[in-house]
């Protein structure tokens, strides 16, 4: 088997396709959770502590020197305390997905198993021409 038809074979796979577009679908998902926490979580939690716009947050441990060329060293907790709570959302929504699902799931193994259709006149009539002909 060549490079090529082994790679065309990988690609094709179902888990393959369903992975890209999981990824695809993921990243898209984390640029909605970005602007939620951004946008719309943080500017009422800044207000709330008097203004703060906790992605400006940071520790300065060096400050820039123009005349050097030297760029301001410092930690950014801010941006790190954002970043945490877009984690949390988006394992939130992860996990009332995967609940979501775990309870469809267990509803479906606990509905009762559908019985078969009643025999029709015809079959049942059959039924009884057959067990007729294997009496002795």
């Amino acid at each position: 088997m060549s490079f090529g038809s082994e790679f065309k074979e990988f690609i094709a796979r179902g888990n393959v396709i369903d992975l890209a577009v999981g990824v695809i679908i993921g990243g898209a998902f984390g640029k909605i959770v970005t602007s939620l926490v951004d946008q719309v979580i943080m500017p009422p939690i800044g207000l709330a502590t008097g203004g703060i716009d906790f992605s400006q947050m940071k520790l300065v441990l060096k400050p820039a020197d123009a005349a050097a060329k030297q760029a301001e060293v410092a930690i950014q907790y801010g941006a790190f305390l954002n970043t945490v709570i877009q984690f949390a959302i988006i394992a939130l929504v992860i996990f009332l997905i995967v609940r979501a699902i775990n309870t469809l799931r267990r509803q479906e193994a606990q509905a009762p198993a559908a019985s078969p259709p009643a025999p029709t006149k015809t079959e049942a009539l059959l039924e009884d021409i057959r067990d007729a002909l294997r009496k002795p």
